[in-house]
C-alpha cells in the first residue's frame, strides 16, 4: 500500500520509515510458518500490569455450551486499572450468570483472565460493515456500572 489517498498524516501513522504497514493486529507464527491473528492492539486490556488479549478469553468462552456469542471488553477499575467484562449472547433457552462463567473459567484460565463482570444481552452494537463496536459496549458498561 502506498498510503491513504490525500491523507499524509494517516499514512505516516500507519506506514513506518522502512515501508512496513502497522495494522494494529496482534499475530503469531506457528511452527509451519502460518500466521495466526490473536487479536487487536486497541482491544488489549491492561489489568494490574498484565496484558490481556480479549480474543483468547472469547475463544475459551465459546466452548461453554450456553454461549452463542461473546465479546470481552475492559472496563475501568480503581485498583487494577481495568477489569474484564464478558458480554454474552446466550443460545436459545440457555441460562448463565457471573458465577457460572467464573466457575467455567476457574482452573482453566489464569485468575487475572477470569471476567469480573458478565453482561447477558440480546445483541451487540455493530458497524455498517458488520463489525462489533466494542467501544460502544465499553461506554454502555461504564454507564451501567457507574464507573
Amino acid at each position: 500500500m502506498a498510503g491513504y489517498w490525500g491523507q499524509p498524516e494517516k499514512t505516516a501513522e500507519a506506514i513506518d520509515d522502512d515501508g512496513w504497514m502497522h495494522t494494529g493486529d496482534l499475530a503469531r507464527m506457528d511452527p509451519d510458518g502460518f500466521i495466526i491473528i490473536e487479536g487487536r492492539m486497541k482491544d488489549m486490556v491492561i489489568r494490574g500490569g498484565e496484558n490481556i488479549y480479549p480474543r483468547e478469553i472469547e475463544e475459551f468462552l465459546y466452548r461453554h455450551p450456553a454461549i452463542q456469542d461473546v465479546q470481552v471488553i475492559g472496563v475501568p477499575d480503581p485498583k487494577y486499572g481495568e477489569e474484564l467484562m464478558a458480554c454474552i449472547i446466550l443460545k436459545p433457552g440457555a441460562a448463565l450468570d457471573l458465577e457460572g462463567v467464573q466457575e467455567f473459567c476457574r482452573g482453566k484460565l489464569a485468575h487475572y483472565k477470569i471476567p469480573r463482570y458478565v453482561d447477558i444481552r440480546e445483541s451487540f452494537p455493530m458497524t455498517v460493515s458488520g463489525k462489533v463496536r466494542k467501544i460502544d459496549m465499553r461506554e454502555e458498561a461504564i454507564a451501567r456500572l457507574g464507573l
